[in-house]
């Protein structure tokens, strides 16, 4: 393979040689591999840029850049490229920057020229403020480069960490991704996994067994649905490349391009007064029957406007993006369907998460509380629902963005104070007719306040009844909240999303900043 071009050469030679340069960078000794590729129901590095990019937008960086290593069976397999395709171009006519891991090549290994391509991708990114986005399908670290390759990857990590929460890092999973490599994906914002292809883990099921003596195959142990379920890596599953890349540029419509920017406005044609249809219809007559929040999401906001975050797992809480009055925003909602909407460790790490992700991205919180409390067991304080619900906690308090809460129905103890509540500074705070403040349930609240009255009387069922009863009329009401300002106001719930349009349109130049420190020190 020529590596210079000899001198004295015509300048059409120069130019026929660039070409052939750049053929052997897209074709080159990988034919084969390009067509095992195929027959896998995989893309192409290239293909998938293509793919996701508007037409025509895709241009290419560093096609000319070669492989260095030698050795190791390295020689005859130096190729322009180095196994990755990098560049720019636009998604919705936005700028963003894109890199491809290309399997065909050494399993899409990588090494030290496949680094420097990533690294200037990053930073290009962030000096020009635009969303980097990486396609993985490559086996890790390239043991034939050793330390360069390693030394490789944390450059990656570094610029990971350091442009995080500055422009939106979406990570798509489209084949193997193992080892070290799970760690740059695991930094960014939003991890994609394609159904069927996508798989991460730390060490494959052949360590597993000889280690452990476990049996797992590698669906199962890093699989999309295992991630997406179980891990809560996966922010979002896709059943095939196409899905995943329409669904990439869904997500973009509701972010900003950086950290400096608001997020794009979109004209939906839903009438922002619109009242119908009532909300407050979901709502069952008893407080201990279920529903789905969903059904009360989707009629208060822009009309087929939500994309959920993380849906598959920690259902108790709902979070993701939607849009009210054309403008994007953040929803957190207790789910009473499932847990009763109580908080446990997952869906506390889940809210905190998407929060955060919000305020780095200047999106406004809307919530939704119904939460009866902290799920109870030995599981949750064993596994730190103490530290991990301060997350929750932390999260929502740190926030500067616009925060907006309606309680719908339950808003009991230390749950309904980590909800966003007007104590850790929600900006507005509505309450429905229905909505029940207290610190726990009258069904609990009673025999523990008033057990003597109950024990004394002739019929303690019948006395513990008409006491439930009584607190339930005296104290589970918006009422006493919105006398002391604990509420903004108690509204008919038809009246929700006009409501929270035209507050969201006045705290839309909120300006709020932290006492000045290096950060925060989140319980992690």
């Amino acid at each position: 393979m020529t590596e210079d071009t000899k001198p004295g050469h015509t300048m059409s030679e120069r130019i026929e040689e660039l070409r052939e340069r750049k053929e052997r960078a897209q074709q080159g000794e990988r034919a084969d591999s390009i067509s095992a590729q195929h027959e896998r129901g995989k893309l192409t590095a290239r293909e998938r840029c293509v793919a996701l990019l508007d037409e025509g937008s895709f241009v290419e960086f560093d096609q000319l850049a070669l492989t260095r290593a030698r050795g190791f069976g390295m020689e005859n397999r130096r190729v322009y490229g180095d196994g990755v395709v990098t560049g720019w171009g636009t998604i919705d006519g936005r700028k963003v920057f894109i890199f491809s891991q290309d399997f065909t090549y050494i399993g899409g290994t990588l090494g030290e020229v496949y680094a420097e391509k990533v690294c200037k991708i990053m930073d290009l990114a962030a000096s020009t403020g635009a969303p980097v986005i990486g396609i993985n399908d490559g086996g890790g670290a390239r043991v034939q480069e050793g330390m360069v390759s390693l030394a490789g990857y944390a450059y990656i990590f570094d610029r990971n960490v350091r442009y995080s929460g500055v422009v939106p890092q979406i990570s798509i999973v489209a084949g193997p991704c193992a080892g070290g490599a799970v760690y740059s994906p695991a930094i960014t914002d939003f991890i994609y996994m394609v159904k069927g292809i996508a798989n991460m883990q730390i060490t494959g099921p052949d360590v597993i067994k000889t280690v452990t003596g476990e049996d797992v195959t590698l669906e199962e142990l890093g699989g999309a649905m295992t991630h997406a379920t179980k891990s809560g890596v996966a922010s979002f599953v896709a059943e095939d490349e196409e899905d995943c890349y329409r669904q990439v540029r869904h997500l973009l419509s509701y972010l900003p391009s950086n950290n400096l920017e608001e997020p794009p406005y979109l004209e939906t044609g839903d009438p922002p007064g619109r009242t119908d249809p009532d909300p407050g219809e979901v709502i069952p007559s008893q407080s201990n029957q279920p529903y789905d929040m969903h059904d009360i999401i989707t009629r208060v906001i822009d009309k087929e406007t939500f994309y959920e975050y993380f849906p598959f797992y920690a259902p108790n809480i709902i979070t993701g993006f939607a849009r009210l009055g054309g403008h994007a925003v953040g929803i957190v909602a207790n789910q009473p369907r499932i847990l009763a909407g109580s908080l446990n460790v997952s869906a506390s790490e889940k809210a905190a998460r998407f929060i955060r992700t919000c305020d780095a991205f200047n999106i406004p919180i809307v919530t939704f509380m119904d939460v009866p409390g902290f799920q109870p067991g030995t599981d949750q304080e064993w596994g730190g629902i103490i530290r991990r619900g301060a997350k929750l906690l932390y999260a929502y308090t740190e926030a500067t963005v616009p925060r907006l809460t309606v309680i719908t129905r339950k808003a009991y103890g230390g749950a309904y104070v980590v909800m966003n509540s007007k104590h850790i500074r929600a900006d507005i705070a509505f309450a429905w007719p229905t909505a029940e403040f207290a610190v726990m349930g009258a069904d609990a609240a009673v025999p523990i306040i008033q057990r003597r009255e109950i024990e004394a009387a002739d019929d303690p069922l019948a006395k513990r009844q008409e006491l439930v009863d009584d607190y339930a009329e005296h104290f589970l009401n918006p009422w006493i909240a919105a006398e002391r300002g604990y509420i903004d106001d108690v509204i008919e719930p038809a009246q929700t999303r006009p409501m929270l349009i035209r507050h969201l349109e006045m705290l839309r130049t909120k300006r709020e900043s932290l006492p000045q420190r290096k950060h925060g020190n989140i319980p992690l």
